[in-house]
């Protein structure tokens, strides 16, 4: 690892232990086990919609890992695009058998179990980027290292009921990778993908904060809760998508580049047009 990046690993640690030093924990509220939607309806399932809302994590996480491997049809030519991958579908196939079990009985021993799966995606998709966006040797050697931060982050929150690393392992991405799609050039084609995965994501948020003023407002029907599940896995589904649509990008321009050369060239026709009925206007004045 060359000097530029163990200093940047340097940096982003210090940063990381000066947070922790002078912000104050957070600790797992107990409100958050009490949702909104506590209704058995069917099979004796026990919070039922929260519970079986998890179904298409499972599904799009075992048909994107099969993919992964069956004739290779996503593409991947390089190994750490593999192994990424393959780490962040496993985690999405996961979830939905963690986030069942905790929404079957939620207490924060279950939690962990939600949330495990969920942060081996995270940061997988993390070291998938980094691969793409930044550089192959260092995104794949990053691979597990930030999976075991993943896991100790939720480890540490369990043991000392402190949020604070996972929120870092949670949100980070969430700001960093939009900011790198638009900012830098991708390896692929269909990079705003990422972006619509990320607004999924912020609106499953947003849905899971309005769990119960979404049921109030759904007459009992569904919560925010729910709609954060099936919300959140459209994360997956777009990921999947634009692993099958994808090609490799010969232009070597980042979504910003291409946004601001798009609105120059309106702007350029604009004048032009403008400029044309001017002329229009000029000759239809001398010829009356």
């Amino acid at each position: 690892m060359g000097k530029a990046k163990l200093f940047a690993w340097g940096v982003a640690i210090v940063i990381f232990i000066v947070l922790m030093i002078v912000t104050p924990s957070i600790p797992q509220s107990e409100e958050y086990h009490n949702f909104a939607d506590q209704r058995k309806l069917f099979f004796g399932i026990p919070n039922t919609l929260n519970v079986v809302s998890n179904v298409p994590y499972l599904v799009v996480g075992v048909v994107g890992l099969i993919l992964c491997y069956h004739g290779n049809y996503f593409r991947l030519s390089l190994e750490g695009e593999v192994w990424g991958w393959s780490c962040f579908f496993v985690g999405v196939a996961a979830v939905a058998f963690g986030s069942s079990y905790y929404h079957a009985m939620p207490n924060d021993a279950r939690l962990v179990w939600d949330r495990l799966p969920m942060t081996i995606a995270f940061t997988s998709i993390v070291a998938i980027f980094i691969i793409e966006r930044i550089d192959e040797k260092t995104g794949t050697s990053s691979i597990a290292p930030l999976i075991v931060a993943g896991v100790l982050s939720i480890l540490y929150w369990r043991f000392f009921d402190d949020l604070r690393p996972y929120a870092v392992v949670q949100f980070l991405p969430c700001i960093a990778i939009p900011l790198m799609t638009i900012l830098m050039p991708p390896m692929y084609s269909h990079s705003t993908y990422w972006l619509w995965a990320a607004a999924f994501y912020l609106l499953a948020k947003v849905e899971e904060a309005e769990d119960k003023p979404i049921y109030k407002l759904t007459h009992h029907v569904v919560s925010g809760h729910t709609l954060k599940h099936l919300c959140a896995a459209m994360v997956p589904i777009f990921l999947t998508l634009m692993l099958a649509k994808r090609s490799v990008e010969t232009e070597g321009k980042s979504l910003f580049h291409k946004w601001k050369s798009y609105l120059i060239s309106i702007k350029e026709n604009q004048n032009k047009a403008e400029t044309i009925e001017c002329e229009y206007a000029a000759v239809s004045t001398m010829t009356e």
